[in-house]
């Protein structure tokens, strides 16, 4: 375990850095690309299927930049057709894929550590904390963006 609780950093590559506070969390392609795609369907954003190449590349460009650089996408599109709702702001599309991009990476650090025990059960992943065995409770609510949402190109 590391000696400050919390304080270490995530890495799984150098493609793509986040930063808040005193922490630092670099992420490959690859990860940041699963862990993006994993936010917005958390937020309801996607549905119906997996994406494309190019829906997940500016997706991701998205989540990176704030904004698609140089769209080539439907997602693209329908961001932009609804920008006015799911971009700019405090609690934005953007602001909250970040988040849960972060917590989740967070959470792993925090497991790496031994600082937390994962759980898994019907409902899904819940964390205990390793020395007492309390179950740590995530307070926080996210927005529910399933009206705005994009349904892919693609099935299955």
């Amino acid at each position: 375990m590391s000696s400050e609780r919390g304080c270490a950093n995530y890495e799984s590559g150098t493609d793509y850095t986040m930063e808040l506070g005193s922490f630092r969390f670099r992420f490959s392609a690859d990860d940041f690309a699963e862990r993006v795609e994993h936010a917005a369907t958390q937020l309801g954003f996607l549905r119906g299927g997996a994406l494309d190449q190019e829906d997940l590349d500016d997706l991701v460009n998205l989540a990176a930049h704030g904004e698609v650089t140089r769209p080539s996408s439907h997602l693209a599109a329908h961001v932009a057709e609804h920008a006015e709702s799911l971009v700019g702001g405090d609690d934005d599309l953007v602001h909250w894929i970040r988040k849960l991009v972060f917590r989740g990476a967070w959470l792993d650090q925090q497991v790496k550590d031994g600082w937390l025990d994962p759980v898994f059960d019907e409902s899904g992943f819940t964390y205990r904390a390793a020395e007492q065995g309390e179950p740590v409770v995530m307070l926080a609510r996210t927005p529910d963006f399933s009206s705005l949402a994009y349904r892919g190109t693609r099935s299955g």
